[in-house]
Parts: C-alpha cells; structure tokens; sequence
C-alpha cells in the first residue's frame, strides 16, 4: 500500500527556513514524479514544484524560484522540499504528491494518484 507521510512543518519568521520531508511507504520513489503542493487559507490548491521522476524536469511556482528547491535521498525513500526566505504569503499546509511517471513534470493536482495528508507552514512576522 502506496503511503506518504510529510514532516516538517512549523511556525517561523519571514526570512527563515524549513525542510519538509515526505517520507514514503509501501514504494520507492525511484520511478515516480513527485509534486509539492499548498493550499492557504481560502486560495485553491497550487502547485509549488514537481519535478519528473528522474528530477530533469522541474516545475517552480514563479513565487517560489530561487528559495525553494527538491531533493531525494539516495535510496529513494524520502524527498525533500527545502524552503529558504520563507515569505508570510507561504503560509499553507502543505502536500506532497507522486504519480507513477517517465520523464515530464506534472503541475497539475489532479494529475497525481498518492498524496500525503499535509503539513502545516506558518510564516508570521
């Protein structure tokens, strides 16, 4: 059974920085596209970065190139979101999501099968 389970989440300051990490269960994340994805208060859904399944094509929300970036472990069991110059407009829960994939980028949510149940990002000044 295909889990993911975010971590990392928290209360900062603008300027700081988090690493949410989404852990996977029951699958690697070798073959997968994964996407990282928040939804504030009263906003839709976004889409913030997805990448392809071999990480050479990214998607970044144009809010957040330049301090957001991605990352997998080597053994594929975890990736990573590392947020640097947190802004109070990034304040949302925050999902990572995964589809089985080859080598596009998916930025849009309903395009992914598995997502996790989200992590909370306040960033209050």
């Amino acid at each position: 059974q295909v889990q993911l389970v975010e971590s990392g989440g928290g209360l900062v300051q603008p300027g700081e920085s988090l690493r949410l990490s989404c852990a996977a269960s029951g699958f690697s994340f070798y073959d997968y596209a994964v996407g990282w994805f928040r939804q504030a208060r009263g906003k839709e859904r976004e889409a913030v970065l997805c990448t392809s399944s071999s990480d050479d094509a990214t998607y970044y929300a144009d809010s957040v190139k330049g301090r957001f970036t991605f990352s997998r472990d080597k053994t594929h069991s975890t990736v990573y979101l590392q947020m640097n110059n947190l802004e109070v407009e990034d304040t949302a829960v925050y999902w990572c999501a995964v589809r089985y994939s080859g080598s596009y980028y998916y930025n849009d949510w309903y395009d992914y099968e598995y997502w996790g149940k989200g992590t909370l990002v306040t960033v209050f000044s």
